[in-house]
């Protein structure tokens, strides 16, 4: 983006003729927004397409008016899209810019498009319709995420590996059981932004500065023009509202922070520790000095810049707590975090979708990690209630079991029948059957168990869900 920061003169600035002297060049730039806002400019003459539009249709400005207006500002569109457009900074923001230009291209009529509207009501409107259609792409590639899970779900739906609790081992799982867990995640994730749409798409337009306007606008008419479920009802929050961004970026915090919590076991597993998974190399780097390193920097980056979007929304809801009604200057602000928010959320979770289609499991490696640990106890305690003992009783008597194999080093499964009634006069020949990490699976077998059967099941209904 090309910026001038000369000094323009009085005349061609929008609410000179109250001021004495000319802005400060420090305060300029400190005050400036179209260094960012910019990005707002095809939305921006969207909504003053729209506005024009309604303007001649009430009656306010004349037919030519808005023919000359919606040329021109197409015309415009056409150079920023084509990088030939000059962003000035000493008109401030993405709309004063926009409306000199057009005013130089068609004269008086491009002076009489600002008629019944406060820039207030403008960037309100504009920042609503860029962040609509940034929600629509967020829940696009929320759902493409969604795809690659469940594909690599798909494959190892009855992979064997351990569940932990405390990153102990707890209970053997399936690995597609383990990847069905962010699956849930992410429809939660889909329906928040599907619900946030409801509040981003409502006009502010018309509502001026804060108290409306004394021409004979049609607010409806705009709203159906651009799309939107409705209008602002109270003119005084419809410029002042940032709710709809708070919210945004509330979501995506949620979204970061699941993404963040499979980072964290990818990176686990990924390390010859585990040794569970293998990410494809082009996601990783390697050492400047250790050549036989090969780091998950994407998962690691993830992690990181999930502190970064949580700091854009404490950001927004501090800019937001002490503001009077209606609009301050404080709300310039708001664009910075948003926009980085959105900017981050989209490319991770593109770049997790891709990541995740380059996966790979090593089963033999969680398999044997099912089999340390004593991931079948709970199913041994289960066995010995159906048996008719309390609860209770068979969790001590099964915890004795779990110290004595302990210390012998040695599974359940690995003593003998005669050492296993020690500890339980109940259990017969029939419990290796239950020791085994396929009977434990396969035992589970209810909606949201760990059953392979109940794992395919899951996966049929979310792809159908997709």
């Amino acid at each position: 983006m090309t910026q001038k920061t000369n000094a323009l003169n009085k005349k061609d600035t929008s609410w000179s003729g109250r001021f004495n002297e000319p802005v400060a060049e420090l305060v300029k730039k400190y005050t400036a927004s179209v260094g960012f806002d910019y990005r707002l400019a095809k939305y921006d003459i969207q909504g003053s397409i729209a506005h024009a539009q309604m303007l001649g249709a009430q009656k306010i400005i004349s037919a030519e008016d808005v023919k000359l207006i919606e040329q021109g500002l197409n015309e415009i569109l056409q150079e920023i899209e084509t990088g030939q457009f000059e962003w000035l900074l000493d008109l401030e923001d993405v709309h004063l810019n926009i409306e000199k230009r057009l005013t130089d291209k068609i004269g008086d009529a491009g002076k009489r498009l600002h008629t019944g509207r406060s820039r207030n009501d403008q960037v309100a409107t504009d920042v609503r319709l860029w962040l609509r259609e940034v929600n629509t792409q967020v829940i696009g590639a929320l759902k493409q995420l969604q795809s690659s899970l469940l594909a690599l779900a798909e494959n190892h739906f009855d992979t064997v590996m351990p569940g932990f609790t405390h990153l102990q081992v707890a209970q053997p799982v399936t690995f597609g059981h383990h990847l069905m867990a962010y699956i849930e995640m992410l429809k939660r994730d889909v329906s928040r932004f599907q619900d946030c749409h409801k509040r981003i798409n409502r006009l502010p337009l018309g509502a001026a500065a804060l108290a409306g306007t004394s021409y004979p606008i049609d607010r409806e008419m705009v709203a159906n023009n651009l799309g939107f479920d409705g209008v602002c009802e109270n003119s005084l929050d419809a410029v002042s509202d940032r709710d709809f961004a708070i919210e945004f970026t509330f979501a995506s915090s949620l979204v970061m922070m699941h993404l963040s919590r499979l980072s964290e076991e990818l990176i686990l597993w990924s390390s010859p520790r585990f040794a569970f998974v293998d990410i494809a190399d082009r996601f990783c780097t390697g050492s400047s000095i250790m050549p036989q390193k090969k780091n998950p920097d994407v998962p690691e980056l993830v992690r990181g810049k999930t502190g970064r979007v949580y700091g854009h929304l404490m950001a927004l809801l501090t800019l937001m707590k002490g503001q009077p009604l209606a609009y301050n200057k404080d709300n310039q602000e708001d664009k910075e975090p948003l926009f980085d928010t959105a900017d981050t959320l989209l490319v991770t979770l593109q770049i997790y979708a891709d990541m995740m289609r380059g996966i790979t499991a090593n089963k033999a490696k969680m398999r044997q990690a099912a089999s340390e640990g004593f991931a079948t106890a709970t199913d041994l305690a289960d066995y010995l209630v159906k048996k008719g003992m309390p609860f209770r009783d068979a969790h001590e008597a099964v915890a004795l079991a779990v110290r004595y194999a302990v210390d012998q080093q040695v599974d359940l499964s690995d003593l003998p029948l005669e050492k296993l009634q020690e500890f339980a006069a109940e259990i017969g020949e029939d419990v290796y059957a239950v020791l085994t990490l396929e009977g434990s699976l396969n035992s589970r077998n209810h909606i949201g168990g760990t059953a392979p059967t109940q794992v395919k099941a899951a996966i049929t209904r979310a792809k159908k869900a997709l």
